[in-house]
């Protein structure tokens, strides 16, 4: 007997970029989408093509042009969720992108840009009014880029979230902050979160997947970590311990 509640696999990626060319990252990512299971929802860490490369940012810019259509090539099966350095007509974005059966899907600038790490000395702020709700075959989804993680008024703004999406460059000396925030997410909003990081250097390296109870599950070494979103989970947490969040 069929369920009636939604089923697919969720992935968090976790690989190194800072010693690779654009087009070695993309050719990694492109072999970890593969990798991934039919229908299955894939988050990559903040700008994983080309890192915060402000020593050649134009360029950077450049290559989201050549890396997009290729992976929206990837999206027929499958959902990406990462972000890209873009050029706009009045500056240039740090974007997530959702990628869904060949096209953008939704997106939205970085709002809160980490002005410790001189980002709002390249990027042009984007606006907390794009940080919305958004529908992927049924499944409520959100995201926050990184360092918006720690804006508490966004948590609201995205309750009643199936999964949250963080795409993140987080710093290594911030690794406890890091892990203490995504946990909390899942636990207050009684959703699953999906986490990405490098594993450069001075990154956490700290992907993991965190479900709507709390328990957590880390990708450790693993590039790819796979898990089973469960919208039955969802349903039984915020009937379980009713906080006022609707399914």
């Amino acid at each position: 007997m069929t369920s009636r509640f939604e089923e697919r696999p969720l992935c968090t990626l976790r690989f190194n970029t800072e010693n690779a060319s654009y087009e070695e990252n993309l050719q990694k990512l492109l072999t970890l989408i593969d990798e991934a299971a039919d229908s299955a929802i894939v988050v990559a860490p903040e700008v994983c093509l080309t890192n915060f490369d402000y020593d050649h940012f134009e360029e950077a810019a450049d290559f989201t042009l050549v890396a997009l259509p290729l992976l929206l090539e990837k999206t027929q099966t499958k959902t990406v969720i990462l972000t890209m350095i873009e050029r706009r007509t009045d500056g240039i974005y740090n974007v997530a992108k959702v990628l869904h059966r060949g096209q953008v899907i939704h997106e939205q600038a970085k709002a809160n840009l980490f002005k410790f790490g001189g980002e709002h000395d390249y990027f042009e702020e984007g606006s907390d009014d794009e940080i919305v709700l958004f529908d992927v075959d049924g499944i409520k989804m959100g995201i926050m880029i990184c360092f918006e993680l720690r804006y508490k008024d966004l948590w609201q703004k995205l309750e009643g979230a199936d999964i949250i999406a963080i795409p993140s460059q987080w710093g290594k000396i911030r690794t406890q902050n890091f892990l203490s925030l995504t946990n909390a997410l899942a636990i207050m909003n009684q959703c699953y979160v999906a986490a990405s990081d490098t594993s450069n250097s001075d990154m956490t390296g700290m992907s993991g997947i965190i479900s709507p109870f709390g328990e957590e599950n880390r990708n450790e070494d693993a590039e790819c970590l796979e898990m089973r979103y469960s919208e039955k989970e969802i349903v039984k947490m915020r009937r379980y311990l009713d906080v006022g969040i609707t399914s």
